[in-house]
């Protein structure tokens, strides 16, 4: 296939990312026969047919899946070298593509700001989902580093902590157990509780703890975001255990119950597949972040009200 352009195998990935011609002339700004036309072109210069189509669905042929990685491991150098070019010349550009888990949300936008101003010439792709979603990506290397609570069990992974992220429970300010301390965790059966989706990471926390300590909750909704459950909170429609950083500056209409074996003490990890090697642009943010964590957790505590904290050594695990 010593005619093939890089155009063509460019236009390839793109449909076989998208199993679709449609879908990949809209990402490129191209036209559905631009895109035909490449294919053909270059599945002429391979000397096999690359898709095939069952109904109305395009699925690649054995030969277009080998293409395909064949292509993700030709940008992904190409990326390599551009960067590496750039850092030669004192420069940081490029693409960061992150992922993230949906509670990371709350603080990421945060750390990345400075990040961009102090490397202009980097552009970042910020994937924001849930704890299954964040698996499937990185099953397909589509990101450069993912944000998440919960290592995959499932996946060789290299992890570092940067900063704890401790699930506690929350309720409406005036909730009658708000005032009280050391609260027995068999007292959570007696409220109706709010839950995330089945395959949330937190949701998997909150159940473990509560099968160990052989607590049943009455679940009255489950709700697929953090957003949604805080409305609920402040509803007056239940409780909830969510992480302490989707508090930020509506603490007036929460409050924090002291209950014990709470928090549930984690942490969020940047992770990537092991052997995976890091782009410049990749490594230079999971050093920032590494550094940049530790004055957000202290930022964080001055932004917060005292008056949520429960009483210093109350909680008993």
């Amino acid at each position: 296939m010593n005619q093939a352009t890089l155009h063509q195998l460019k236009v390839f990935e793109a449909a076989a990312r998208h199993s679709s011609f449609t879908r990949a002339a809209e990402e490129l700004f191209l036209t559905q026969p631009t895109v035909s036309m490449q294919i053909k072109q270059l599945t002429k210069s391979v000397g096999l047919p690359l898709f095939e189509q069952v109904g109305k669905r395009l699925y690649l042929t054995e030969a277009g899946r080998e293409l395909f990685v064949t292509c993700r491991q030709i940008f992904e150098n190409i990326a390599q070298y551009e960067m590496k070019v750039a850092d030669l010349k004192g420069l940081k550009q490029g693409q960061l593509r992150l992922a993230v888990i949906t509670t990371a949300k709350y603080f990421i936008p945060r750390l990345l700001g400075p990040f961009c101003e102090l490397y202009p010439g980097i552009d970042i792709s910020l994937q924001v989902t849930n704890h299954e979603q964040i698996l499937e990506r990185m099953s397909q290397n589509l990101d450069d580093l993912y944000i998440m609570s919960q290592i995959p069990d499932n996946i060789d992974v290299t992890c570092e902590p940067f900063l704890e992220n401790p699930l506690i429970v929350f309720a409406p300010i005036n909730h009658p157990l708000s005032k009280e301390k050391n609260i027995p965790i068999q007292r959570l059966s007696n409220e109706p509780f709010i839950m995330r989706e089945p395959g949330s990471g937190t949701r998997r926390a909150v159940q473990r703890l509560f099968e160990e300590q052989e607590v049943r909750v009455k679940v009255k909704l489950e709700l697929g975001s953090n957003e949604a459950i805080k409305q609920a909170i402040a509803g007056g429609l239940g409780i909830s255990v969510l992480s302490r950083h989707t508090l930020l500056l509506d603490s007036s209409e929460f409050s924090i119950l002291d209950v014990q074996h709470f928090p549930i003490q984690r942490n969020w990890y940047m992770v990537y597949p092991s052997g995976k090697q890091l782009s410049i642009v990749a490594r230079a943010y999971y050093e920032y972040l590494l550094a940049a964590a530790k004055n957000f957790v202290q930022q964080k505590a001055d932004t917060t009200s005292s008056t949520l904290e429960p009483t210093p050594g109350s909680n008993n695990s």
